[in-house]
């Protein structure tokens, strides 16, 4: 089973930047979807960004032009480079793995999940 560890989140003011990463273990990296989701508190856990096997990628109406998704399938590492920040994506952000070809936006979809690294965005 791939594990996976977070890093990069942070405190940063409104329009600031941040890069999250994703570390996974393993050497079947590059057989995974990657998904970046994000739980702020009393919401639910959404999609942010994804990158299928396919090739396809993902991201929320939210995100779209802000955010970009990447891997590196030979770091075994998955980043998600945040940029014009807003305080609404305050949240802990997960990355997470399927085995799903497609882009799929269901977390139950997702086998094996980060710990989390909370992102706060002031205003």
């Amino acid at each position: 089973q791939v594990q996976l560890v977070e890093s990069g989140g942070g405190l940063v003011q409104a329009g600031g930047s941040l890069r999250l990463s994703c570390a996974a273990s393993g050497r079947t990296f590059g057989n995974y979807g990657m998904g970046w989701f994000r739980q702020a508190p009393g919401k639910e856990r959404e999609l942010v960004s994804a990158i299928a096997l396919s090739g396809a990628i993902y991201y929320a109406n939210s995100v779209k032009g802000r955010f970009t998704i990447s891997r590196d399938n030979a770091k075994n590492t998955v980043y998600l480079q945040m940029n014009s920040l807003k305080p609404e994506d305050t949240a802990v952000y997960y990355c997470a793995v399927t085995r799903v070809l497609g882009i799929t936006l269901l977390p139950s979809s997702y086998a094996s999940w980060g710990q989390g690294t909370q992102v706060t965005v002031s205003s």
